[in-house]
């Protein structure tokens, strides 16, 4: 049995408006997609590590204690190859090395796709 004493108007009310913590994917107006602003704002200040990888190369520890100042290290990848960009240790872009202002940079000649990128998680 109901009871009549609640307004039937408050479940839809918390339905239409939600919880405020938690992110909108449609707003009030029913535009589908679109993200509440101020949950986004929390977690843009989030720092990421970003890594450039430029190749790697395994060794015995007999060989890494004979390394000395002129050794040479030789990498798994070839000159000219893409660099890849980790962010948090996944792979999101592909680019190459430049130089601006005497610093070392990267230019981003492949991003990996968002759908990619969720795969990848699972």
């Amino acid at each position: 049995m109901a009871n009549t004493d609640v307004p039937q108007t408050a479940d839809k009310q918390v339905a239409q408006t939600g919880d405020s913590k938690s992110p909108q994917l449609s707003g009030g107006d029913g535009k589908a997609g679109v993200m509440d602003v101020k949950n986004l704002d929390f977690i843009l200040d989030i720092p990421m590590q970003i890594t450039v990888q430029l190749g790697s190369a395994r060794m015995y520890v007999r060989e890494l204690l004979q390394l000395g100042q002129g050794s040479v290290v030789e990498l798994d990848k070839l000159a000219g190859e893409p660099m890849e960009v980790l962010v948090n240790n996944k792979l999101v872009a592909r680019g190459e090395v430049v130089v601006v202002n005497e610093k070392f940079g990267i230019r981003l000649t492949d991003v990996v796709s968002a759908a990619e990128r969720v795969e990848k998680l699972k």
